[in-house]
């Protein structure tokens, strides 16, 4: 789970208990935001906090958004969050922000696109600021999820950042990725380039009533018929989001792709994969912070790496004196 590793930030709760987790649970969307900013902050007790919420949760649908930024991922997400409540699912969009070089902070907060359904107690909105983390996901988007299907969220729709080959993370987390394209930006062939395009489980084909959506479409054609490696080619939809059109459509080839993973040994690949990508994220995040730490205390180890100016002349000494004593711990 992300952030068990890091020093072990003060929590405003002693401990995390079942009570606390009905009193939460009592207080709805509020209750939520306040677990998922203790694992924002790297509470000591937002561990076991997200283990007690989601321990009897059973695993959400998970769909992934990425694309070019204004290919319109948050005007789509809105429209698909409307689809979906017409269909009675209860929604959770989580938006992963630029951050604030300063504060690590989300820039951008809730995106305003999806403002109509805030009051909506079936959806729940929440920005995550990216803090750098390369993969454009917040680094704390897994144990996010599991909170929102702990508070009976059956779907997330995780809508990223939006930068390019940055955007690859997504597909280790979402079950399907829905990459969005849009007419307008330039030479389609250059964007099918980027790695990012690799990735799509689905292609969206959005705002499709504009100039230059034919082309692309025929552009996008191409790509899909050279991807020989697929068991199954991804399917290309078209939408207006800002009308609706096509949005049913598009839920339609989720809910289809789901279906195939099922009966297909891929599905259980993947899941085997997001496990061991967390579980190494999560020894990376505590090792960096470790040997942070030694540095900034050993200034005989500090003074070595300053004077040969090559980071690996100390490595072998830092992973030495690296040691794991369980979440939150030190050597």
């Amino acid at each position: 789970m992300a952030k068990p590793l890091a020093a072990g930030a003060e929590s405003p709760w002693v401990s995390a208990t079942p009570e606390l987790v009905a009193r939460l649970r009592s207080e709805g969307a509020r209750g939520l935001a306040r677990a998922i900013s203790a694992v924002e902050r790297g509470d000591a007790s937002a561990p076991e906090l997200v283990r007690l919420i989601s321990a009897e949760a059973p695993s959400p649908a998970v769909v992934g958004l990425t694309g070019a930024p204004g290919s319109g991922k948050s005007s789509l997400a809105g429209a698909v969050v409307a689809e979906l409540r017409g269909r009675g699912h209860r929604v959770a969009v989580l938006a992963v922000d630029p951050s604030s070089p300063f504060s690590g902070g989300a820039l951008l907060g809730d995106r305003i696109r999806l403002q109509r359904h805030a009051q909506d107690e079936g959806v729940y909105i929440r920005s995550l600021a990216a803090r750098g983390h390369l993969g454009g996901l917040s680094p704390v988007i897994r144990d996010a999820i599991r909170l929102v299907a702990g508070f009976g969220f059956g779907t997330v729709i995780l809508e990223t950042v939006g930068v390019g080959q940055s955007e690859l993370e997504v597909a280790s987390v979402a079950e399907t990725t829905i990459v969005v394209l849009a007419p307008g930006f330039g030479d389609g062939i250059q964007l099918m380039k980027a790695g990012v395009m690799e990735i799509a489980d689905i292609y969206c084909l959005n705002k499709a009533d504009l100039s230059g959506a034919d082309q692309l479409r025929g552009d996008l054609r191409g790509f899909i018929a050279s991807l020989h490696k697929r068991p199954w080619p991804p399917p290309l939809v078209a939408t207006v989001a800002t009308t609706g059109q096509g949005v049913g459509d598009l839920w339609e080839a989720v809910e289809r792709h789901r279906a195939q993973l099922a009966d297909f040994p891929e599905a259980e690949g993947r899941r085997s994969k997001r496990l061991c990508d967390e579980a190494a994220e999560l020894v990376a995040g505590w090792a960096r912070l470790q040997a942070g730490r030694i540095l900034r205390e050993d200034s005989s180890l500090r003074q070595e790496l300053e004077a040969d100016n090559d980071p690996q002349a100390v490595l072998a000494r830092l992973a030495e004196r690296l040691r794991w004593t369980g979440p939150g711990g030190t050597r």
